[in-house]
């Protein structure tokens, strides 16, 4: 695997009182061509008719980013196809894309960045914001009662370094409330330079959040507008082993034991019969956790050295679901699938280690259809890891 991973993750929250979000954030990887892009689009208003225009917007600028076409020409031939809002004399969506290009040991990260009405995006290498040139391109299109910029600009990322970019309803929260201009891209810099100044290794997950909260406090936790924001962040990647089944021989224990010691990162065992041998192997007790368990989940248990231990084909299954849905760790039950789930999302590679030895448990019949042979539930979750969050993966049999 490569020793430097693209952390890319956002937070939202939807208007007060709306269901459906008027900001629309899609996130995309090519690996045939080394590139990843990220489109955040805020469509006029709120609600379903806001989601429609920035759906549109966000679709065709992700289409158009993986096509051949000039990137400065692609924003064109969105803001030509872009409607503008009779009333208002305004475009009825915003845009910022980002398209990341790398090698492929994932060195030499170039960005073309381009921005349409969203609030410019900010840049930090650690903790010291980074300030660059862009290049405008004015349009007047009819109907607008105003000249409009869409800046574009090109730079490369280095370890260490961050991009952020965000909706207005985070730089205009607290806006006649707790602030009376608003939080503004100031104020953003400022508190985005505390935060890595406290937390250096902040994830991009954990950091878009932090910037989102933040603005809904502002606006009293009663939001006025979508808040939605959006980190890139270069840095050495996380890692995290899962060891799920006995291997083929006991005498492949003493090497499973050997793989655990070696491996640097956090470590996950899935299985009763895998726990024991890795108790055994290690000299190390198994003590069941009941403070983590749900009527979903059987409870998890403690060892010395191993960050989680959980049973296996139940709680498998039910993290392949979780993160096939997409679902939010914070709306679960304190249960091993949540604490499963909060270290995958926290980790950037992820190594299987499957063993081949037959349970005779998972012979039954009677047991659920979805739960499938332990190299089905790995398939959906290196799937889910990959196409989904953007993870690294890989396997191995033993």
């Amino acid at each position: 695997m490569n020793n430097v991973f693209i952390d890319v993750d956002y937070c939202q929250i939807y208007k007060h009182g709306q269901k459906i979000g008027g900001d629309v954030f899609l996130l995309s990887r090519n690996p045939e061509n080394n590139q990843i892009v990220s489109t955040l689009s805020d469509g006029l208003g709120s609600g379903v008719k806001a989601n429609v225009l920035a759906s549109l917007t966000a679709h065709m600028a992700h289409k158009l980013s993986f096509s051949p076409i000039d990137l400065n020409h692609s924003a064109k031939i969105i803001m030509d196809t872009l409607p503008v809002c009779k009333e208002r004399k305004i475009s009825y969506s915003t845009f910022t894309l980002a398209d990341i290009r790398y090698q492929n040991d994932n060195s030499n990260i170039a960005v073309n960045l381009v921005e349409y009405d969203n609030p410019l995006s900010l840049r930090f290498n650690g903790a010291e914001p980074v300030r660059w040139e862009r290049k405008k391109t004015k349009l007047q299109r009819e109907g607008a009662f105003k000249e409009e910029i869409v800046s574009s600009s090109q730079f490369k990322l280095n370890i260490g370094e961050r991009l952020i970019m965000f909706s207005d309803g985070v730089t205009q929260s607290g806006l006649g409330k707790s602030l009376p201009l608003g939080w503004r891209l100031e104020g953003v810099r400022e508190f985005v330079k505390k935060e890595i100044l406290a937390n250096p290794d902040i994830s991009s997950r954990e950091l878009s959040r932090a910037i989102v909260q933040k603005a809904n406090s502002l606006d009293g936790l009663c939001s006025k507008d979508d808040i939605t924001c959006v980190v890139v962040y270069i840095r050495r990647p996380r890692r995290t082993l899962i060891v799920t089944g006995p291997p083929f021989t006991k005498e492949a224990d003493a090497i499973l034991g050997e793989k655990i010691s070696a491996f640097d990162g956090k470590k996950i065992v899935s299985g009763g019969t895998t726990a024991q041998i890795v108790s055994r192997l290690f000299n190390k007790k198994l003590v069941l956790d009941m403070k983590c368990w749900s009527k979903d989940v059987p409870p998890a248990s403690k060892m010395d050295g191993i960050d989680l231990v959980t049973e296996g084909m139940l709680t498998l299954s039910q993290v392949a679901a979780i993160l096939e849905k997409k679902i939010n760790p914070a709306e679960l039950p304190n249960d091993p699938a949540k604490k499963f789930v909060e270290i995958l999302l926290d980790s950037d590679q992820v190594h299987f280690i499957v063993g081949t030895k037959i349970n005779e448990a998972h012979q039954d019949p009677n047991i659920p259809v979805e739960i499938g042979i332990r190299r089905t539930i790995i398939g959906r979750l290196r799937k889910a890891l990959e196409e989904i969050y953007l993870k690294e993966t890989s396997q191995e049999y033993l």
